[in-house]
């Protein structure tokens, strides 16, 4: 399956999930990539928008390889193998450094929003596509902590075996396409697959209001 952009993936994803229209849903898009996706299906749904902020661990050699990930809240999850050539000191910095930029990205996309609750709600997690998986898994068990009802991933792409652990984790995985043959990038299954700067994710926030609708 190939999407034209981001936006249509959402609308696809959108329609995947209209069976929660009638549920308490809050939306979690994973930016900057999920924020255009989950415009779309908050729209769908008429449900509030906010983001699960989480950054992949790079190795030290090679930054695009993830090792693990981290999130607002809680402790890294980790590839243990991968964990053990690593320096402590340098792993505790790197957690450090991405914290920071974490935070940078939610006082810069809501400023001082308040985070939405979802307790005894449904949450659906949303990103552009999903490779190693690490910063999805991430996410899910900060939101765990938050107590919802019910925790749906919403994805456009993933590799089959990714998605069976995501459904160890989750009540329900909507996946567009799950393969067996990943093509090694989620920027290969779209047309158009823009780098998304804090400026769009920013005007794409603003195209929903508190209520989940669009504007005006």
């Amino acid at each position: 399956m190939l999407f034209l952009d981001r936006k249509e993936a959402g609308l696809m994803l959108a329609e995947a999930l209209g069976k929660y229209q009638d549920d308490d849903v809050v939306v979690f898009a994973l930016p900057r990539g999920g924020v255009a996706l989950g415009v779309e299906i908050a729209k769908k749904l008429k449900a509030p928008l906010d983001l699960i902020i989480s950054k992949k661990i790079g190795h030290p050699f090679n930054k695009e390889y993830a090792i693990g990930a981290l999130a607002e809240e809680g402790d890294p999850i980790m590839n243990q193998a991968e964990q053990q050539g690593i320096n402590d000191a340098w792993l505790q910095g790197e957690v450090k450094r991405l914290r920071q930029e974490i935070k940078r990205r939610r006082e810069t996309y809501l400023g001082n929003r308040a985070i939405q609750s979802v307790e005894g709600k449904t949450a659906i997690i949303v990103d552009d596509g999903i490779a190693t998986g690490f910063t999805m898994f991430v996410s899910i068990e900060e939101l765990k902590k938050r107590n919802p009802k019910k925790i749906i991933v919403a994805i456009p792409v993933t590799p089959e075996d990714t998605a069976r652990m995501l459904e160890e984790m989750v009540d329900e995985v909507v996946a567009l396409e799950r393969t067996t043959h990943y093509l090694g990038a989620v920027g290969a299954y779209y047309v158009n697959f823009n780098q998304v700067e804090d400026e769009e994710v920013i005007a794409l926030l603003k195209s929903v209001n508190d209520e989940g609708g669009p504007r005006g």
